[in-house]
């Protein structure tokens, strides 16, 4: 058997640099490359051009130098990786899906005023350094549309040398828009925000001061859907990075649960999956744990147009996980925690009875980490489904079912 090449790049590591046979780290090269003498990278068949001329810089993309296939596969790898690190396999990992260019329907941007000068976008890799976004080739149109007009107002309110923060999220009545760091003085300041959110059609501006939100501009009521129900959005709030992940999530969660007619939902969020699903089958009720408040009254107020099929509860699962007697009650348990995982939950459910756990997670090291637990209590994985929501990003997120 021929001996594989040390200096070719067989894979990409976790955090998005290529791994030569020989086990090196070299930046900015993909599988099939291979690294010269001088150090310079030979780029193989895999290698892309970068759609961005930020790119490498810009700390929003990592990974814009593969092919689609060579991102599609980091993107199954790095949920394959993570299990086989926890000695874990599944029964089936399902091809991974990856959102197309230009579908991020949130972003949160930082600026800086130097001068005469604003510079507005992502920072750099590694570095508190903004790079001024000219082009993105992963947000949404409607959301890039405002960089310009966002950097007009900044220039006119932002005090010098001080940082600037901006949350765009795409709803339903159009884009979402908060904004801290400026200095609003008078009458003037105040018209301006005015004139900004009606010239460029915003579902709503929000200034934040002294860290209490306050709307300037909310000329209906601000929503999202999920599922056939529009539920109020608070400023700010979790939503998924694109529609398209989003529906994946939610059709692999809807797969994992059939017809299961007891349904926790833990870290429910704004009802993102309890919303969507409670419609699903004759009977289904759906428990909905979430420990921000404003969420949780914004997923009652969406439960209450399905009567009888959502019933939230104001929990912190971290301080307070449901117990076994209590997971005992289900047909089966949704969770989505945050990048951190659900050490404490994941502990009771490996204690429960519960038959079928449906494991939806951002973060494929905290999610191994969990499932070794859940298979040491015996629960076997019988599929995991790869979502690659932020492209050209090392950001990964999954769906797994668990079942007893």
């Amino acid at each position: 058997m021929t001996s594989p090449d040390p200096d070719m790049i067989i894979r990409i590591a976790a955090r998005g640099d290529g791994v030569t046979a020989d086990g090196r780290h070299v930046p900015l090269s993909a599988p099939g490359d291979r690294l010269r003498a001088d150090g310079s990278i030979e780029p193989g068949p895999q290698h892309a051009e970068p759609p961005c001329r930020h790119f490498p810089e810009c700390g929003g993309c990592q990974l814009q130098h593969l092919s689609d296939q060579a991102f599609t596969d980091y993107v199954r790898d790095r949920v394959a990786g993570a299990l086989a690190g926890q000695g874990l396999s599944a029964g089936e990992i399902a091809p991974p899906h990856v959102s197309p260019p230009h579908s991020r329907r949130r972003a949160s941007l930082r600026a800086l005023r130097l001068g005469k000068r604003i510079q507005l976008g992502f920072s750099e890799q590694g570095s508190h350094r903004l790079i001024d976004l000219r082009e993105c080739p992963v947000l949404e149109p409607r959301l890039f549309a405002l960089v310009a007009p966002l950097r007009a107002l900044f220039a006119t309110m932002l005090p010098d040398r001080q940082p600037g923060e901006i949350d765009l999220a795409l709803v339903d009545q159009g884009v979402d828009v908060t904004l801290s760091g400026l200095r609003v003085d008078g009458l003037a300041h105040t018209e301006a925000l005015l004139d900004f959110a009606r010239t460029n059609a915003l579902a709503r501006l929000t200034l934040i001061e002294d860290d209490a939100p306050m709307t300037v501009w909310e000329p209906d009521p601000v929503t999202v859907r999920f599922g056939d129900v529009a539920t109020g959005y608070p400023t700010r709030a979790f939503l998924q990075a694109t529609r398209d992940g989003e529906a994946t999530l939610v059709a692999e969660v809807r797969q994992a649960l059939g017809s299961a007619a007891m349904v926790a939902d833990l870290f429910a969020g704004l009802g993102t999956f309890a919303l969507s699903v409670a419609n699903d089958g004759p009977g289904r009720k759906v428990y909905a744990a979430e420990a921000a408040r404003d969420l949780v009254m914004g997923l009652r107020a969406g439960g209450n147009r399905l009567p009888g099929r959502i019933f939230p509860e104001h929990r912190d699962l971290f301080r307070r996980p449901l117990t076994p007697a209590e997971l005992n009650r289900f047909d089966a348990v949704v969770l989505d925690p945050p990048r951190a995982g659900a050490r404490e939950q994941v502990t009771h459910l490996a204690a429960s009875q519960t038959p079928l756990i449906v494991y939806v997670s951002c973060n494929p090291a905290s999610f191994a980490r969990d499932a070794l637990t859940l298979v040491e209590g015996g629960y076997r994985i019988e599929r995991v489904k790869p979502v690659g929501q932020f492209r050209w990003s090392t950001h990964v997120e999954l769906v797994a079912t668990f079942r007893r």
